[in-house]
């Protein structure tokens, strides 16, 4: 292990393997939807790239990938509960089923004002899927779009939170 990590949480096998799952699911559900969506997958930059890397590989359903970038950390740790799009969609997701990607959904407030992005550029539906769920911190509830749905791949409690100073 190495010198500055005090804990390991989960095992490159335990991610792996959840990943999967998680597009294993994603992939049910889409297939399960008639007629089949047109699926637009956006990543939330930086942070999610590389989880959204790994997760679409995994879907062998036919889609979009496209970024978004939303600041409401700033140059600080905390939230400022506030935040803005500083670099938009450049795909149109006009009844497109949107799977918003995550690393962290935290506060909920990046999450709702991304929803509520996508719901006001013509999503027909829109489902969230994060690497990491923290509930414990949510201040914000946010509704998801039509058929979409949220999909956790590993859920965070509150004493956890301090071990997760780390960058993807």
């Amino acid at each position: 292990m190495e010198s500055h990590i005090e804990r390991v949480l989960w095992s490159k096998d335990q991610i792996s393997d959840r990943v999967s799952a998680l597009a294993s699911q994603i992939s049910d559900d889409l297939s399960s939807l008639s007629p089949p969506p047109s699926v637009a997958v956006v990543g939330v930059a930086t942070g999610a790239f590389l989880f959204l890397a790994d997760l679409v590989r995994l879907i062998p359903v036919p889609l979009s990938v496209d970024f978004v970038r939303v600041e409401s950390y700033g140059s600080g740790t905390e939230s400022s509960g506030r935040p803005t799009i500083s670099s938009d969609l450049k795909l149109d997701v006009t009844g497109k089923h949107v799977i918003l990607v995550e690393d962290i959904v935290d506060t909920g407030s990046t999450v709702a004002c991304l929803v509520a992005h996508m719901k006001s550029k013509g999503a027909s539906s829109v489902s969230v899927c994060t690497f990491l769920d923290k509930p414990a911190r949510r201040k914000v509830q946010f509704e998801l779009v039509g058929e979409g749905k949220f999909y956790s791949g590993f859920e965070v409690g509150f004493l956890d939170s301090q071990f997760l100073n780390f960058a993807f």
